[in-house]
């Protein structure tokens, strides 16, 4: 499965936003609004955490749980 739908739509829309948004996977941290590292995270059947903190997080959170969930992309948005 490509997921380079989902990589371009989630940095897109990472970069309307302010906030700080990160991507965990396992141990790895990756910053949305980065492509490049979206293309080597975003590879099989990982679950993910989301970290978003900023002035306009609570949108952010919404737009990108719609995105992860539109792809099938097991995300947690952490709180």
């Amino acid at each position: 499965m490509s997921n380079n739908a989902a990589i371009v739509e989630l940095s897109q829309t990472a970069n309307k936003f302010r906030s700080s948004i990160v991507l965990q996977a396992e141990n790895k941290y990756i910053d949305v609004k980065s492509i490049l590292g979206l293309f080597t995270t975003l590879v099989g059947n990982l679950s993910y955490e989301l970290h978003v903190h900023g002035p306009d997080a609570e949108e952010a959170k919404k737009e990108l749980g719609d995105i992860f969930a539109k792809h099938g992309l097991n995300v947690k948005v952490v709180e």
